[in-house]
C-alpha cells in the first residue's frame, strides 16, 4: 500500500469513527436509563505520568449526569476534547456502568452499533501500528501530522456491552504484566541497543554503550537452562466483577470506561457496586498465591532470571 493510500485510510477509519460515535450517542440519549453510575478519577496532570500511584479519590456520579459524562468519555478522540493541563500520555479513565432498558429490536441495533465501533477502532490500531510499518519511535510523529491531536489510547479503547448480568461491582487491580522471555531474545534486543548507537540520559552515548556491552555479558554469561522473565509494574487500574447467577460465574474486566448494559425490562436491572478510593497502605488481598522466587538481572528491563544472580547496574 502506498504512503498516500494509508493516510487516506487512517483520514477515513478516523472520521467514520467520530461518526459512528455520534450515532452511538443518540441512541444512548434515546434509550429509557434504568441506572448509571460512574467514577470520575483525579486527572494526570502534565509531567506526573510515572510518578507512583499510593491514594485515588473517587467521585461518584448518577443518572443522568453519569450518562452525559459517558456519552462525553465515549467520544473523547482528540487533545482538543480535554483539558490543555492534562497529560496526553495517560489515559482518561472513567469507571462505571450504564443500565439501559431496550427492547428486542433495540438491543439488536446497539450491538450492531457497538461491534462497528469495536471494529473501527481495531482497524486504526492496526493502520497506524502494524500498516505503517513505522517502529513505535516514530508512530507519533505519523499520527499527528495526519490526525492532528489524536489520543491513541482513548481511540483504541473498545467499548463493553453486556447483556443484563446479576450484578456489576467495582474495584482496583495492582498487578504485574509477566512475560517469558529466552535468554535469545534478550541477547538480540541488547545488541540492537548496542548498534543504534543511541544514549539515554543522563548517560553519554560511549557510557550508555558500555551499560548495554555489561547487560550483555550478564545474560550471556546465565547457565544453561536459567529461566528469564520480564516482570513489569502495570500502575493500579479499575475493575469491574461481573456475576451471572444462573452460570455461577464471576468475570474480570479492565473497567477504564463504563460499561454499558442492556436490559430487557425493569425488573432485570443488576446491583450496581460502589468504586472505593485506592489507598496502596489499606489492600487486603482475597487470596495471594505464593509467587515463584525471581532474581532482578537487569532493573531497567524489568528482567529477572530464576537463579540467584547479580544486578547489572
Amino acid at each position: 500500500m502506498s504512503r498516500y493510500d494509508l493516510v487516506e485510510d487512517l483520514r477515513r477509519c478516523a472520521n467514520q469513527l467520530e461518526e459512528e460515535l455520534a450515532v452511538l450517542q443518540q441512541q444512548l440519549t434515546a434509550l429509557p436509563l434504568l441506572v448509571g453510575r460512574v467514577f470520575s478519577l483525579p486527572p494526570v496532570a502534565k509531567g506526573e505520568e510515572h510518578d507512583p500511584v499510593t491514594q485515588i479519590s473517587v467521585t461518584q456520579h448518577l443518572g443522568d449526569e453519569a450518562r452525559q459524562r459517558a456519552l462525553q468519555h465515549y467520544c473523547r478522540l482528540f487533545i482538543q476534547h480535554q483539558s490543555e493541563n492534562i497529560s496526553t500520555k495517560a489515559a482518561v479513565r472513567l469507571p462505571g456502568a450504564l443500565c439501559f432498558e431496550a427492547d428486542d429490536h433495540q438491543h439488536a441495533l446497539l450491538h450492531q452499533q457497538v461491534e462497528t465501533i469495536n471494529q473501527l477502532k481495531a482497524t486504526l490500531e492496526q493502520i497506524i501500528t502494524v500498516e505503517s510499518g513505522l517502529p513505535s519511535e516514530a508512530r507519533f510523529d505519523f499520527v499527528h501530522t495526519h490526525l492532528r491531536g489524536l489520543l491513541t489510547l482513548n481511540a483504541y479503547r473498545a467499548i463493553t456491552l453486556l447483556d443484563a448480568p446479576d450484578s456489576v461491582r467495582f474495584g482496583w487491580a495492582n498487578k504485574h504484566v509477566i512475560k517469558n522471555v529466552t535468554q535469545q531474545e534478550v541477547v538480540g534486543r541488547l545488541e540492537k541497543s548496542l548498534k543504534a548507537g543511541r544514549a539515554q540520559a543522563p548517560w553519554t552515548r560511549e557510557q550508555w554503550a558500555e551499560k548495554v556491552q555489561q547487560e550483555l555479558e550478564a545474560v550471556r554469561s546465565l547457565p544453561k537452562g536459567a529461566r528469564l522473565k520480564i516482570k513489569r509494574p502495570v500502575k493500579v487500574q479499575p475493575i469491574a466483577r461481573i456475576w451471572d447467577k444462573e452460570q455461577q460465574k464471576q468475570t474480570q474486566l479492565a473497567c477504564p470506561s463504563p460499561l454499558l448494559v442492556l436490559c430487557p425490562n425493569r425488573q432485570q436491572v443488576p446491583t450496581l457496586g460502589e468504586l472505593l478510593n485506592y489507598d496502596a497502605e489499606n489492600i487486603t488481598h482475597r487470596y495471594k498465591p505464593q509467587a515463584q522466587q525471581l532474581w532482578l538481572l537487569i532493573p531497567r528491563l524489568h528482567l529477572y532470571c530464576d537463579r540467584p544472580v547479580s544486578e547489572v547496574y
